[in-house]
């Protein structure tokens, strides 16, 4: 799904490099769409490079004095491949699964003050994660309306995790 982020974000904001791509993606909140790290961006720009689907079109710009930066535009292959992408992506619906879930399965053969424990920390992840939610969401307002919209799903899937955390911490008091 990394590189479809990459050929959007292409597409939104042609000529950006690399850094700014990855930056949009952290400021943005796309990590609540897909995992990535920026070994796996850069790996990922860097396919997309080699698949013909972006180009750099400009190689003079320093970033801190250190290191070159390359700007990048998509290509129009790289157009036919964000088009399959978005249709591979678009006509999916998959389970959400919580990492959680799969120690939930075994509540029974651990320690309940334990259990505890882990519960409440999954409160106060979530609980953490709807704050950063709605500060995303109240603050950020070049974010498109979609995006928003899923922003505020999400907050609303975290809501009711908590809710359930809190009746599973109650069952085991």
């Amino acid at each position: 799904m990394i590189p479809l982020l990459i050929l959007g974000l292409l597409k939104q904001s042609p000529g950006s490099h690399g850094y700014e791509l990855l930056a949009l993606m952290e400021e943005r909140h796309y990590k609540y769409v897909v995992n990535f790290t920026k070994g796996s961006f850069y790996y990922n720009l860097q396919q997309l490079e080699e698949k013909q689907y972006i180009k750099r079109v400009s190689l003079s710009e320093k970033l801190d004095n250190s290191r070159e930066t390359h700007n990048y535009v998509i290509t129009e292959t790289g157009d036919v491949a964000f088009e399959k992408l978005m249709q591979k992506y678009g006509s999916k619906t998959e389970y959400v699964n919580l990492s959680f879930y799969a120690a939930l399965l075994f509540s029974e053969d651990y320690s309940v003050d334990e259990m505890k424990k882990l519960i409440k920390m999954q409160i106060e992840q979530s609980m953490q994660k709807v704050e950063l939610l709605e500060q995303s969401i109240k603050d950020d307002r070049e974010i498109s309306e979609y995006f928003r919209k899923m922003l505020e799903n999400s907050r609303s899937h975290h809501l009711v995790n908590i809710n359930w955390f809190e009746t599973l911490l109650a069952e085991l008091s």
